[in-house]
């Protein structure tokens, strides 16, 4: 097992050092532009072992970016280390970007508090519940969509969106109906918001789904109804929307309790049944790899399986005492992150490699993880 090792401190090696002021050709003899077609084809491991110019070449704007780990975090109850200076929010919640190249954390920038941005994890009315922070990734992007604020109201009256490759956030459309929670997943660069729970219950918002295309251009986003639920029942909770070639997958309970899955057809915009095999076996948190396959994390046994449509059953894949109690998995570039001990750890399951192998990562000091995402890597304007 590979184990990464995180400390508070900013590594020797860290790429966005502001003391790094070499400058020079990447390649002698050859133009920059040229030089960087053929630096491309290396892996980012070696350009950011071999010299300064090319570990600033791998975290421009121009060249390719590399995959990186993505969280959001909360403060422990009873942290045992001083929180970094960065990580003292207007908000119980922060966002880092852990770079696999250099093994280290970097906060992102601020969201906008224009409006006031402010999303609870814990509540002293609720002291044993976690409140729910949805989050996704469309498009290369990352977007919150649903919280609640320290008065129990939503939190956002439009969708959050953070664009790693030009390292800036910015609101989506307005949503009609804000949620504290719901049914949030996303489908062929579509986002979808289904049922959920606002300042309180609803049965028209309980019963309904509504999509925003991000594949239209910015100035035509909006969100469009589509054909909603029979009922309330998948209200109660937040509730992951997996997508998978062409269709959205949830259940409405979490965990090993008896439940009820749901199925919406896109292209089809039709609610179905969800085969049964698939119900039974779902039985933690999910998510899909790349829309095509879907995987699920049993938070009991601490098994990963993947799921076989034409047997309709869950093939095993790996079953790990660090797997047990997973909260929340993120599923990106063949390897599986999930969120483990009440966020103390995230593991990383490498499913494209026999044998399956796997590591941890720690989060930075001071903080316990929400949920992961995979996404590409933030660029450096000092490069």
């Amino acid at each position: 097992m590979e184990i990464t090792v995180q400390c508070c401190k900013q590594s020797k090696n860290d790429p966005f050092d502001d003391n790094d002021s070499e400058n020079g050709t990447f390649l002698p003899g050859l133009p920059d532009d040229l030089a960087q077609r053929c630096l491309s084809s290396l892996s980012p491991s070696l350009l950011f072992s071999v010299c300064h110019s090319w570990r600033r070449l791998l975290y421009s704007p121009s060249f390719p970016p590399f995959f990186s780990l993505y969280a959001l975090l909360s403060p422990l109850h009873n942290p045992t280390m001083a929180l970094p200076r960065e990580v003292v929010p207007q908000s119980t919640i922060v966002f880092f970007s852990f770079d696999p190249i250099s093994s280290s954390w970097r906060s992102l920038p601020s969201p906008p508090q224009n409006p006031s941005f402010h999303l609870l994890r814990r509540h002293p009315s609720f002291l044993s519940r976690n409140l729910p922070i949805q989050s996704l990734t469309v498009s290369n992007q990352l977007i919150v969509i649903a919280a609640t604020t320290q008065n129990l109201f939503p939190a956002l009256s439009s969708p959050l969106v953070f664009h790693p490759e030009s390292n800036i956030w910015f609101y989506g459309p307005q949503i009609s109906a804000p949620r504290r929670w719901c049914a949030a997943g996303s489908a062929q660069g579509v986002v979808y918001m289904a049922s959920g729970f606002g300042s309180h219950y609803q049965g028209d918002v309980a019963r309904s789904l509504e999509q925003w295309d991000l594949n239209k251009k910015r100035e035509n986003w909006v969100w469009e109804n589509k054909a909603g639920f029979k009922d309330g029942r998948f209200s109660r909770e937040a509730v992951e929307a997996v997508g998978c070639r062409g269709k959205l997958c949830m259940v409405n309970v979490k965990g090993n309790a008896l439940k009820e899955g749901a199925v919406y057809n896109v292209g089809l915009d039709k609610w179905e049944d969800m085969p049964v095999g698939m119900v039974a076996g779902w039985n933690g948190p999910a998510a899909s790899m790349d829309e095509d396959e879907i995987y699920v994390i049993d938070e009991v046994k601490g098994r990963l399986s993947k799921y076989d449509g034409e047997k309709d059953c869950w093939v095993k894949v790996i079953e790990l005492e660090q797997l047990k109690r997973a909260e929340h998995i993120a599923a990106g570039r063949g390897k599986i992150c999930a969120v483990s001990a009440k966020g103390e750890r995230i593991i990383v399951v490498d499913v494209r490699d026999k044998p399956t192998r796997f590591w941890e990562v720690e989060p930075p000091c001071g903080l316990e993880v929400v949920a992961v995402h995979v996404l590409p890597r933030m660029i450096s304007r000092q490069h």
